[in-house]
């Protein structure tokens, strides 16, 4: 069995064994000599590179049809596990630029986890450590309300934002979540508006701006929409 390079082979030629230069019956060492040497020639060029680990890992695609079908001799059969064991303890260890572009193309990525196909929400309180980052962030902005009347706009803008990110945490879709983020924000500042206009004969007497009357009840609803929608 020929196991060294096939120096007539043509490296022009999209046949793997060619691109290498090895004969069809080469040794593992030959072809991993093989693979060396083109990867040395191909230099920086990324391309030329990803074309030669693509050759490589045709070679050893060949050899494994060859080894199941019963057409491989004993020595070709051994030489083929080695290779497959070599690319098990090798491919977890970055081997160039050429290869990262050879297994990004073979890349199969993981399915997402399911999320809810309905624009109808689920209500489910939160558990855990998320529950109390909820209530935690719901109570800084409502003091920060209390003690700064200019920051109204800017704690409403980052309770909405939470709303959106809580509802992205726990599977529901980016256009769901703003569309429910949005809504409740609406629903938040139209019963601010209504909690305002209540109290406005007595407003004066009340250590809170008209401002802070009606963001409190809109952040109330956001910090709620946070807590339970899912």
């Amino acid at each position: 069995m020929a196991s060294g390079i096939d120096s007539g082979s043509d490296p022009a030629s999209p046949d793997p064994f060619s691109r290498l230069k090895i004969a069809r019956d080469a040794g593992f060492e030959a072809v991993q000599q093989a693979r060396e040497q083109a990867l040395v020639q191909a230099g920086e060029d990324l391309q030329e590179r990803a074309k030669v680990e693509a050759a490589y890992d045709a070679v050893l695609m060949e050899r494994l049809r060859e080894r199941q079908s019963g057409r491989v001799s004993s020595a070709a059969a051994s030489a083929s596990q080695r290779e497959q064991q070599l690319e098990t303890v090798s491919s977890s260890e970055p081997r160039g630029p050429g290869l990262l572009l050879s297994r990004i193309r073979q890349l199969s990525l993981p399915t997402p986890a399911a999320a809810p196909q309905t624009w109808l929400p689920t209500l489910s309180l939160v558990e855990g450590q998320g529950l109390w980052v909820r209530l935690g962030l719901a109570g800084a902005g409502l003091v920060l309300v209390l003690l700064s009347p200019t920051s109204v706009e800017l704690v409403l803008a980052l309770g909405t934002i939470g709303m959106f990110l809580s509802q992205i945490r726990r599977g529901r879709r980016p256009l769901a979540s703003v569309g429910w983020s949005v809504l409740f924000l609406t629903l938040g500042v139209l019963a601010g508006g209504l909690v305002a206009a209540l109290l406005a004969g007595s407003a004066a007497s009340l250590p809170l701006s008209v401002d802070q009357l009606q963001s409190l009840p809109a952040l109330l609803v956001l910090a709620l929409g946070a807590l339970l929608l899912g």
